[in-house]
């Protein structure tokens, strides 16, 4: 679904294709990213869907690092790094954008610990008289708190703004009352109508936004899709309707 665009937008998305030395070395053997051309971002939400290995992380960590944004998580403030982990797709990433982006933000549930550690250690810098950085989100340590407080407490306090957002399956932080929590809060955002989010994840909860743009990462590249035409919508909607059949399966006894 198409959505207006305020300025200070990402466009799209496109891989140098010509400047790829081998699409047999990871992460160009990636399907989604050796058919990839363009990822069109016309919508104020996109979701990635796809399994494990299909891209979706990868495609998520070099946007943020094309952007200047910690590839671990954070803003381009944040310069932690527990594991140089990603890959060197963002080196052939080109963006289009219609002007400046005012602010940007990685948020991976995976390494909220990672940023509350980072924030902490800034704001412990002796030297640094500036407001605490903590201050930004909600004034409560984020260790104070459990990965599912925390995630939230940063969506809520730190984005929202105009400016591009990215989110590596925020589920993984979060229960189903949390997801639809962040739902709500996607909701107002986008309502409000001043940012933008890209967001890869494995929840059928969240794809259910009937704003978003769907893209599914498959051995077939990168396809937009409708919410119920989706693996994932399907594959929660048969195993809850029979359990047994699936535990029976992959247990071995069919």
């Amino acid at each position: 679904m198409k959505t207006e665009l305020p300025t200070g937008k990402v466009l799209h998305i496109e891989i140098r294709r010509d400047a790829i030395p081998s699409y047999n070395v990871y992460p160009f053997s990636i399907a989604a990213i050796r058919q990839c051309e363009r990822l069109p971002l016309d919508s104020r939400v996109t979701f990635l869907v796809g399994n494990n290995g299909s891209g979706k992380s990868t495609i998520i960590e070099a946007i943020a690092s094309a952007l200047g944004i910690n590839p671990e998580g954070g803003s381009r403030n944040f310069n932690f790094a527990t594991r140089q982990s990603h890959s060197n797709l963002a080196r052939f990433l080109r963006i289009a954008r219609t002007g400046r982006l005012e602010d940007t933000f990685f948020l991976r549930a995976e390494s909220v610990f990672n940023v509350a550690t980072e924030i902490e250690r800034l704001d412990d810098e002796p030297w640094d008289k500036s407001p605490k950085i903590i201050d930004s989100y909600g004034g409560k340590s984020l260790h104070e708190q459990s990965h599912g407080e925390s995630f939230l407490a940063i969506a809520r306090k730190r984005l929202g703004k105009r400016g591009f957002y990215l989110m590596d399956e925020p589920e993984a932080a979060l229960s189903s009352t949390g997801q639809l929590a962040l739902l709500s809060l996607i909701d107002n955002w986008v309502t409000a109508g001043d940012c933008q989010l890209l967001i890869a994840t494995h929840s059928p909860i969240l794809i259910g936004y009937p704003k978003a743009t769907i893209y599914e990462l498959s051995e077939n590249g990168i396809q937009p899709v409708s919410y119920k035409e989706t693996q994932l919508y399907q594959f929660y909607r048969d195993f809850l309707c029979a359990p047994e059949l699936f535990l029976n399966r992959f247990a071995g006894k069919q």
